[in-house]
């Protein structure tokens, strides 16, 4: 997948480490360190995926159809009738319409905040972004919360994510694969794949070698949060290396044939595969970002040509893998952008930003799926009742995890910050 433009635009231990691993062609620890910069009740799911939609999908023409408003505001799409009674979706979504079973769409969600970035910071973290303060995304307090075995990362990005650590540190960042698979070729992840004669007895030579590093500036470290986190992502790259189960997960040519095409041949389809891959190898949380969805001109040609397709293919294929598989009831997806779009058609066929109303899609553990909770109004403009906040929506996606999120951490200068603030858990949705 392509990246897509918004609209609205060392120490020296550090350098020992580098120039050793860098020697070998070893590159993930530095690849994790720069990538990331920028007892569980019962019931609870093991792992999560999140689909993020960047750029603001329509919610009108998409899971939030308003057939019967007026024609500038319900477009040129028809609803579908999917194989729940009386829940209709985008006719551009067929595929998705015969899994409504596994899916829950949550409707009315709504905030006030209209800008990518800020947007995007908001329905990362079910914070309301604050200038002195940066909150963790889900992947990271997952990743705390609910550690893995060595050699399987907790946290996966495809190919990467606007999900941050954040207070807690680096430690606690993303794997991000800076790159989608795409079926017929190998996948090869920087750092996963051993190429240039590197064997597995060279990588553990060297190791250790940096742990008599380690030894060496240890009483820096101590004092230094971020050698911390980078020494964890050492130790975290090291461990992946040498981690059969981890390196195979991510090698898709061992499906099946026909597993590969129900994904379609788009990057995001793979990535959807991948996604499955990785959680049934014991990643706790991996996000797949499927951007172009900031339709201010040509929304309906953009949507029905590509946008609305390729979700439609990659997204089913995912309920239905995880299903076949048994992990779906393990598994919490959950599918957002940032924000919805305009209600009202623009004078170039397109949507513009709209925080007010939008869309959530939660499947998977403890969700279920087959139902509809919260509503907009008549015209798609606001909640018709009771507004869902995406502070809501952590504090749900949480519950569903095993997570308390009024629980307190600490920020480097001894902060006591819930890890949502003002969410409520909708009941509705596990009912």
């Amino acid at each position: 997948m392509a990246g897509h433009r918004f609209c609205d635009g060392l120490t020296r231990r550090d350098v020992l480490k580098v120039g050793a691993l860098g020697g070998l062609g070893f590159s993930l620890a530095d690849y994790l360190a720069v990538a990331s910069t920028g007892g569980v009740p019962a019931g609870a799911a093991d792992s999560a995926i999140l689909i993020y939609l960047a750029g603001g999908p329509s919610h009108m023409d998409t899971f939030d159809m308003k057939p019967d408003a007026p024609e500038e505001y319900r477009g040129e799409f028809k609803p579908i009738q999917t194989n729940v009674a009386g829940i209709v979706i985008c006719e551009h979504l067929p595929r998705l319409a015969r899994v409504a079973d596994k899916y829950t769409i949550v409707r009315g969600v709504s905030h006030t905040v209209a800008a990518h970035a800020l947007g995007t910071q908001y329905m990362s973290t079910g914070n309301r972004p604050l200038p002195s303060l940066q909150y963790p995304g889900y992947g990271a307090v997952l990743a705390k919360e609910r550690p893995t075995p060595p050699g399987v990362p907790p946290f996966v990005a495809v190919p990467n994510t606007p999900q941050v650590p954040g207070y807690l540190g680096v430690k606690y960042g993303a794997f991000q694969t800076n790159a989608t698979p795409a079926p017929g070729r190998p996948f090869n992840v920087r750092g996963i794949s051993l190429s240039n004669g590197l064997t597995i007895e060279d990588i553990e030579r060297r190791q250790r070698l940096l742990e008599d590093l380690d030894i060496a500036f240890a009483s820096f470290e101590q004092r230094d949060d971020l050698l911390s986190g980078l020494d964890t992502f050492s130790q975290q790259a090291y461990a992946i290396l040498t981690s059969r189960r981890t390196r195979e997960a991510f090698d898709l040519s061992k499906e099946p044939r026909n597993i590969v095409e129900r994904f379609g041949d788009s990057g995001f389809g793979q990535s959807c595969l991948l996604a499955v891959r990785l959680v049934e190898a014991g990643v706790r949380y991996v996000t797949v970002t499927y951007g172009g969805w900031d339709t201010h001109a040509s929304n309906f040609d953009r949507l029905k040509d590509r946008q609305l397709p390729t979700l439609d293919v990659g997204l089913s294929a995912l309920f239905e893998t995880l299903a076949e598989r048994g992990l779906l009831q393990k598994t919490v997806v959950m599918v957002t952008g940032e924000f919805g779009r305009t209600p009202k058609v623009n004078g170039r066929a397109g949507r513009d930003h709209w925080p007010r109303a939008m869309f959530v899609l939660f499947g998977g553990g403890a969700f279920g799926g087959g139902k509809v909770v919260g509503a907009s109004d008549e015209k798609g403009q606001g909640p018709k009742e009771k507004a869902i906040s995406p502070d809501d929506i952590a504090a749900s996606f949480y519950h569903a995890m095993g997570i308390d999120h009024t629980k307190e951490y600490r920020t480097p200068t001894g902060r006591p910050v819930m890890i949502v603030r003002y969410g409520t858990v909708v009941e509705e949705l596990f009912s």
